[in-house]
């Protein structure tokens, strides 16, 4: 049995994990903050550390290559990031960079075309043929799966359903276009909503969580109060209900996929999002295609771009999954 090493890249978060090539196991999971304000090297020598920390950790296996999900846009061809809003990095050869470091082949992909493949492959969305996903967390990334291959469009952009534009007139968003999907429902953007609602005055347990410090103040602590039973925080996940149901509507009118699969820690507010976020799919999405759809959240929590990175390798190296 080969082994994969399945590297995801956030804008918070770098996680990596050495995966079976059947997707039957991951060893030597390792996680680290990305810093990504140190720099894109710096970040480079982070990942090369977790990834050895993760094949040590795998005692001894063989290790086939390694498989990288970045946040894009990027050229997935010659393995370079092209820009990334969230870390500030612009065309990086990251996938050159990496396997000079360790010495072995690697594949370049989009972080969240990663996420979604993974919960293809092995997760939330395993046996579909038309899938879609969107990643939520540091942003807002999407992936497209038909036919158990990766739809990247004729520049690797297509999936970037962050960037979906939900009010043209609204909230800037970090690419520079404003009203975007992302501004409104990325976990910066849950908190940054919660603290205007504080500063504004209204009455909510939240500042106790942080003891005063609205800095502090997370998207995961919004959804922690909203399961408390504070009835603001629940106000907060209903609007972001709202939002990321218009966008989820937009992309089944658009590809009328038979799942649609929700990734990231948003999945922590369960039933609290998902309840009305598929509501008002329902009110606002054409009624043939909601029917034939499952809105669900992943069920690779934490790993699903790992798996996914993976998974990229082997089916672009072996020619299958």
């Amino acid at each position: 049995m080969r082994y994969i090493v399945g590297i995801d890249i956030g804008g918070t978060n770098i996680v990596v994990g050495t995966v079976a090539e059947d997707g039957s196991e991951v060893l030597g999971l390792v996680s680290e903050p990305t810093f990504g304000e140190q720099g894109a090297d710096r970040v480079l020598d982070r990942i090369a550390k977790l990834a050895r920390a993760s094949m040590a950790a795998a005692g001894g296996r063989e290790i086939a290559g390694v498989g990288i999900g970045s946040p894009g846009p990027l050229d997935t061809k010659r393995g370079v990031v092209l820009l990334t809003p969230n870390l500030g990095w612009t065309d990086y050869p990251l996938r050159d960079r990496l396997e000079q470091a360790l010495g072995m082949p690697a594949v370049l992909d989009n972080d969240a075309n990663c996420a979604v493949f993974g919960e293809w492959w092995r997760g939330a969305a395993r046996g579909a043929d038309h899938v879609v996903g969107l990643t939520i967390g540091t942003g807002i990334g999407g992936g497209i799966v038909l036919f158990g291959e990766i739809y990247r469009g004729a520049s690797d952009i297509a999936g970037e359903f962050g960037h979906m534009t939900i009010d043209s007139t609204g909230r800037r968003c970090k690419c520079g276009n404003y009203g975007c999907l992302e501004a409104y429902a990325s976990g910066p953007a849950i908190s940054a909503r919660a603290v205007e609602g504080i500063e504004a005055g209204v009455e909510t347990s939240l500042p106790r969580y942080v003891e005063g410090d609205l800095a502090k103040i997370t998207a995961q602590l919004v959804y922690e109060a909203a399961h408390d039973g504070d009835e603001f925080a629940l106000e907060v996940v209903k609007d972001t209900a709202r939002f990321l149901g218009a966008g989820v509507a937009n992309i089944i009118n658009v590809f009328n996929p038979q799942v649609v699969v929700i990734c990231g820690g948003v999945t922590l507010a369960g039933d609290r999002l998902f309840v009305p976020l598929r509501s008002e799919v329902q009110r606002r999405a054409f009624k043939p295609a909601v029917a034939a759809c499952r809105i669900v959240p992943g069920e690779l929590t934490g790993t699903a771009g790992v798996y996914g990175a993976a998974a990229v390798f082997i089916q672009r190296t072996w020619g299958r999954v």
